[in-house]
């Protein structure tokens, strides 16, 4: 029989189902101490949805650097402006991406996989590198959601902190950069090509 998931997302669900507007401080005030896990997710969920990653990723990728950054350093609670806390959140759109990645998320809960607390300092750094992918505007295929569906899994993997999944991310993030690297270095070439094509 598989692992349940932490009763988080059930309260999640919850929050998402009531009516009327609720702020993103609510949902902070549901998360308690899994407050950096659940802030990963939530800012990383929005970025899955296609047409609304384009806008969202370099601010959510900044976010997510402080995240990590704050973990990082070993700050226990990480600190949220009032203002961002203060701003409703689109309910429908959060709602749908979270049902849609707890349905890959469920693809990763074998049997037996061991559930213990994870170094918040090293996730923080993983997080915060990965954020930094996502914030960069990349014209390549997957270029945005590549890396928030990285961040989804480490956000998974310190709510029902399971180091199987930080150590999936932690390899993802890793190809995600050669993945950008390469693509980088190739892009650079052909310019140079063409530039010097040009000047001959």
């Amino acid at each position: 029989m598989q692992p349940t998931p932490k009763p988080f997302f059930e309260t999640l669900h919850v929050l998402l189902d009531a009516e009327g507007e609720i702020t993103f401080g609510e949902l902070l005030d549901a998360a308690g101490e899994q407050t950096y896990g659940f802030l990963v997710l939530l800012l990383s969920l929005p970025n899955l949805i296609p047409g609304l990653n384009l806008g969202l990723a370099p601010v959510g990728g900044i976010g997510l650097i402080g995240l990590g950054a704050q973990m990082a350093w070993g700050i226990p609670h990480p600190w949220v402006p009032s203002r961002i806390q203060a701003q409703p959140i689109h309910k429908g759109r959060i709602k749908d991406a979270l049902a849609k990645f707890e349905a890959q998320l469920g693809r990763f809960r074998w049997r037996g996989a061991a559930q213990k607390p994870l170094s918040h300092r090293w996730m923080g750094a993983c997080i915060a590198w990965t954020g930094f992918l996502l914030a960069i505007p990349v014209p390549l295929p997957f270029g945005n959601q590549l890396p928030a569906a990285i961040l989804c899994l480490l956000g998974a993997a310190l709510l029902e902190e399971r180091p199987a999944w930080a150590w999936i991310g932690a390899a993802a993030s890793l190809g995600n950069t050669i993945y950008f690297a390469s693509s980088f270095g190739f892009a650079t070439r052909a310019i140079l090509k063409a530039f010097h094509a040009l000047v001959h």
